[in-house]
Order: structure tokens, then sequence, then C-alpha cells
């Protein structure tokens, strides 16, 4: 047996190998920082052998409490990502499984590498009516991608989405790409009139650095993102410094920040309830955004989510509230399971990137219910 994870988003230690009924495992930190919680590896040369992974310090990762009722992801081709038996024991996270083939891969999610990435902007770039462009490049030198889609106009509104701040959360990838396809599409009669009334600014990774490096929560130099809007810099968080360039050269209308949770085993949207000056219109536009949401997709709900901040409490180092006070905006963070959606379980695949890609080509049409409201 072999255990591998010197590849794109790949994250792993192995302690000990020897034994395939005992495999004696560990989670890599982020660089510079002490959150981890993505693992992604891939086992060889173990066909038709009962094996058993055990991480041995899942107890000190970032979300702990994700571990209870969570499945690992396991793959055999890289496209489908089935279920392996997972428990939380002892502060241990343990995965068992018969691998039928001479090559086999676990991770935290279906990942979202930084080729399918490439692929996904090649792709859109053809669109005939979109445009890409590298707003500027993060501390290990990649680019920052943005697609946009419609051309300014008379009352047109401007609406920006993001992605995949915390790398490990690749769900939130799959959502955008969900979200991407619909725009692409000439035929689209929602993308269509979407694009008739707004522009669309998308950046389908915000933290291609993390991804690649196989971080949970950060970028290169241990920084969280989605806790440095008000304060971004070239030299601690570029990616959120180029984006806040270009925000301010547009303008936003809507801003929508997509995202996985560890723990909480549902779909939800977190509004900007904390930020000083919240008033009912701004209520209003969040409310009828989630009502169409919901109506629009059965995994998304509203009864559950996070505590909401009490008034004029709100963190604005963290994207959507700095988004509501600095640009007045209807501005949200969607919210997708690691476990399965609780209210819409799937005892095959659990929360996945089908389902991630539906959830993000739902933000079409719940966008198109508020628009005129903006």
């Amino acid at each position: 047996m072999r255990i591998s994870s010197q590849f794109d988003a790949g994250n792993i230690i192995v302690k000990d190998a020897s034994d395939p009924h005992d495999v004696r495992l560990e989670i890599r930190k982020d660089t510079g920082s002490d959150f981890y919680q993505w693992f992604y590896f891939r086992v060889t040369g173990a066909a038709g052998t009962a094996a058993r992974f055990v991480i041995e310090n899942a107890a000190g990762a970032a979300y702990p409490g994700g571990w209870d009722g969570y499945e690992a992801r396991m793959s055999f081709d890289l496209r489908s990502w089935g279920l392996a038996d997972t428990t939380y024991e002892d502060g241990q996270l343990i995965i068992e499984t018969l691998i039928p083939d001479d090559s086999v891969w676990f991770a935290y999610f279906a990942p979202y590498t930084l080729s399918r990435h490439a692929e996904l902007i090649a792709l859109c770039q053809h669109a005939s009516h979109a445009t890409l462009d590298v707003i500027g490049q993060t501390l290990d030198g990649r680019d920052i991608d943005r697609l946009t889609f419609g051309e300014p106009g008379p009352g047109k509104k401007t609406i920006w989405v993001t992605a995949r701040q915390h790398p490990g959360e690749s769900m939130a990838e799959w959502a955008a790409e969900g979200f991407l396809d619909r725009l692409v599409s000439d035929t689209d009669p929602g993308a269509r009139d979407l694009l008739e009334r707004a522009v669309v600014h998308v950046v389908p990774n915000m933290n291609p650095d993390g991804s690649f490096r196989g971080h949970l929560r950060t970028n290169a130099k241990g920084v969280n993102l989605n806790r440095e809007w008000d304060k971004a810099s070239e030299e601690n968080s570029p990616e959120v410094f180029a984006v806040l360039q270009q925000m301010k050269q547009t303008g936003v209308d809507l801003f929508l920040d997509m995202h996985g949770d560890e723990a909480l085993p549902y779909n939800f949207i977190a509004g900007a309830e904390g930020v000083p000056g919240w008033t009912a219109g701004d209520q209003g536009k969040l409310d009828a955004y989630k009502a169409a949401l919901a109506q629009l997709n059965p995994d998304f709900q509203t009864e559950h989510g996070y505590p909401v901040d009490a008034p004029g409490s709100a963190d604005l180092s963290i994207a959507t509230n700095w988004m509501r006070h600095a640009f007045g905006c209807l501005a949200m963070t969607l919210e997708m399971p690691f476990k399965d959606s609780a209210i819409t379980p799937d005892e095959d695949e659990a929360w996945s990137p089908e389902r991630a890609m539906a959830m993000g080509a739902s933000q079409v049409d719940a966008m198109r219910a508020v628009l005129d409201t903006l």
C-alpha cells in the first residue's frame, strides 16, 4: 500500500501505513496557521483490502463538531464521489472501506482542482456575452480570474459573486460552476433576462494558493481572507485587495459570497443584519431573496443557520458585512454543508458536487426575483 498527497489540493501526513487495517494519518495544518480539516489523499496497491484509516489529530481540527454525522468522500475515477463508512471516536476520524481497485482517492469533500478551474475559465470566456480578465495575482503568483457577463447600461444593476475564500470549502466553486453554466448559455431564458437587467461579475476562486496547497481556510501566508475585507492589503491579502479595487470602479447592488459550513447540515444564507444602519428595507430585501430561493430549490431552507448579530455588532472584516457597510448593497453569504442536507438527505452521495451546482444555478432566478427592488 502507498499513500500520497503530492498533487493539486492534496493534504495528508502518513504516520504509519505498515498495516492496511490500521493506517495512522494526520491532517497537515494550513501554512502559517493552526487551521486544518481539509484532507485529500490517494491510496494505491491495496486492491481487495479491507482498509482502515485513522486520522489521529481530528479532535484538534478547526471545527471538530463537523465530524459528528460526517462521511468521507471516496472516488475511483475522480469523476464521481461516493461515501466511505466514517466514524468519529475518541478524537479520531476513522474511515473504513473495502478497496476494490488499484487506485482510490479519499477527500473531505469532492475536490475542485486548479486544472478544473482553468477548464471552467476557458469554457466561459468563449460565451458571446462574457469577458475574462486577470484582476491581480496571489502571493504565490497565481492569477485571480474575473468573468464579467453583460454590458453596463441605463438602469442596469451590478452583481458580484465570489466563491471559495476558504479553499477547503470546495463545494463553493462547484456552486459557482453551476451558476456560470447558466450565464454562458445563449438559450437560458432566466440568464438572458438577468443579463438584460444587470452586469454580473464572478470570481469563482478567491483563493487559488490555498486551493493548491490543500488548505482549509487560509491563503499562502496563513491569512483568513474572510477576515480581511476592512483592511485588505497587497502584502497579506492581495486576493481581497484586487477584488475591492474593481468593486470600487463598478459599484455593487448585490453581493453573494459562496461558502461551505463544516458543522451545520443545511443550506442557508447569512445576511448583514448586525451592520450599523441596517434598516427594515434591508431586511425586506434579504427575506425576499431567501424566500425566492426556498421556492426555487428544495435543498435550501430558512429555519436553520447562524445566529443573527445584534444591531451594530457585526464584524466588518467579514465580506458580507463589509459589503453592506461600504456599498449599501444587498450582501449575503451562501453556506452549503460538508455533511448531507438534513431536510433532503441522499444516502448514496450526501451533499455532492451535482447538488452544489444546482444550488449555484438557482441563484440566477433568485437574483431575478429581487433585482427590481435593489
